[in-house]
């Protein structure tokens, strides 16, 4: 018992002193001011209300319902406005939509890109909010970021998932943007725990409902064409003949560039050349070394039959103007070449790094497939598949947006498609929700994406200022029109004219065929 007693008094001993050490070094700490700076960065990542800094990650990603900018000073403006509307919303009259972008994208065309979706889903916004008619429910909008390259994917969508449950009532996501890897994944699980999906400017075939019969994404509706669709227009008008064109493409791939080169390969059946690959780094709004091959491609061009005069471009932006600019230096600049693309050239109006003199070259041309772009209506001489008077209900709302109460909403660009095309996608994901509940009551999640199959026809088709949006049973947009755009010298995008996947536009009553 005495040593037992020894014992006891030793282990008493040893639990006091080891007190004693940690209390007198954290007095230390504090007195050097370390202690608060290790406890708070333990506990407190938040950026914003809804927004957070991963542990593993620098960017600040989730859901923001705030005035919250994601360190991106170009969208304060826009952000206000939406903020402001927000706040005009009477409790319990609205749902909620969230807008899915990069919103932490450090290269500068991926942020014009998303400023410019994010000015188009808050017209929309203010349109349907003060529609004369008074439809109900109104709608608030959300910023939901993943992060630059969509990595955080995950968090923001399980964020939204809660959101859809809870007395948010968030009732589709729109936007999306880019098909990547990461967003292909987001549309997947978001779609699979029944939250509807509006695309705005996706246009890879694998990102879509429909391939091979089946809907792998159920819910998801897309306002844009398909990379299938968007090569059968490009075909259509530019006559592309597969004795007389080269095949130039990304050898790693993504969604869109996959798709997009699967889509030209099935106009180069007989092609003479061979095709010529190229390998972008990971990241591809990142220079790499894809430069360097490309000055070696031009000079493949350059020995291949003096018949060949089209290039067909399946890559991204960044390449993309590597490889115009590697062009304009090639060593036959007595051959006449045309380069055509996807919606991805639209990223290159304004480029400051595009080489003017490529462009100045009389014998080079740069056409690409925009999802659209403002001269499209107004010039283009068609009936059917949109009109003027659909594109100037967007004109007038921007003419407002320059001052309160609209606005305002900062620098607006139209030339790139991107604000026009994210109108259209929340005003598709509005139509969903109103038809889910046509007394104006809040719609169930579920009834929401089932109203996709129903968008056609005369009375019940979205009248886009891109062009009529008329889905298929799958969400697709049937027939849907494509301007084609030319970069001009100054590296402007000139609208040339509007072509259509099925080599016409729909008929008036705009009902996708068996």
């Amino acid at each position: 018992m005495a040593r037992l007693w020894v014992w006891l008094r030793e282990d008493i001993w040893e639990i006091r002193f080891r007190r004693y050490v940690a209390l007198t070094l954290a007095a230390a700490l504090v007195g050097l001011g370390v202690w608060g700076g290790m406890t708070a960065a333990k506990v407190d990542r938040s950026c914003a209300p809804g927004v957070v800094q991963p542990k593993d990650g620098d960017e600040c990603v989730g859901v923001s319902w705030t005035a919250y900018t994601f360190g991106r000073s170009r969208f304060t403006e826009t952000v206000r406005a939406i903020d402001r509307e927000n706040h005009r919303l009477a409790h319990g009259s609205y749902v909620t939509v969230a807008l899915l972008e990069p919103f932490t994208a450090t290269d500068a065309d991926n942020l014009a890109d998303v400023l410019h979706e994010l000015q188009g889903a808050y017209l929309a916004q203010y349109q349907a909010n003060h529609d004369t008619t008074g439809l109900k429910p109104k709608i608030r909008l959300v910023l939901a970021n993943p992060g630059a390259t969509g990595a955080s994917w995950r968090h923001t969508v399980d964020q939204l998932d809660r959101m859809a449950k809870g007395p948010d009532r968030l009732r589709a996501v729109t936007g999306v943007g880019v098909s990547t890897d990461n967003n292909k994944k987001a549309v997947a699980e978001l779609t699979r725990r029944g939250i509807p999906v509006i695309g705005s400017s996706i246009t890879a075939d694998s990102l879509a409902n429909g391939q091979g019969g089946k809907d792998p994404f159920p819910g998801l509706a897309r306002v844009s064409p398909t990379n299938t669709d968007e090569a059968r227009a490009l075909a259509s008008f530019a006559k592309v003949s597969a004795v007389n064109a080269f095949l130039v493409y990304d050898r790693t791939g993504d969604p869109y560039t996959r798709t997009l080169q699967a889509s030209f390969e099935k106009m180069l059946k007989g092609a003479r050349s061979e095709a010529q690959p190229f390998t972008p780094p990971a990241d591809r709004s990142k220079e790499g070394s894809t430069a360097n091959v490309f000055a070696q491609i031009a000079n493949i061009l350059c020995n291949t039959p003096k018949t060949t005069n089209t290039v067909l471009f399946a890559g991204r932006h960044t390449q993309l103007r590597q490889f115009i600019n590697a062009l304009g230096a090639r060593g036959c600049s007595d051959r006449r070449f045309t380069v055509l693309t996807g919606d991805e050239g639209s990223y290159l109006a304004g480029d400051k790094d595009l080489d003017p003199a490529a462009l100045k070259d009389p014998l080079l041309t740069v056409r690409y497939t925009a999802l659209a772009h403002p001269d499209a209506w107004p010039k283009d001489g068609a009936r059917t598949g949109g009109s003027a008077a659909d594109a100037k209900v967007l004109g007038r709302l921007l003419a407002d947006a320059v001052r309160e109460p609209v606005g305002p909403i900062g620098p607006v660009a139209l030339d790139d498609g991107q604000l026009i095309i994210a109108y259209d996608a929340m005003r598709l994901a509005v139509r969903g929700i109103r038809g889910a509940s046509p007394t104006g009551r809040i719609p169930a999640l579920a009834d929401v994406g089932l109203q996709w199959p129903q968008v056609k026809g005369a009375q019940l088709r979205v009248n886009g200022a891109s062009g009529w949006i008329c889905l298929d049973v799958h969400g697709n947009p049937y027939d849907k029109a494509v301007p084609i755009v030319e970069l001009t010298h100054d590296s402007r995008a000139r609208f040339v004219k509007i072509a259509w996947p099925d080599g016409r536009p729909p008929a008036a009553q705009c009902l996708p065929p068996s």
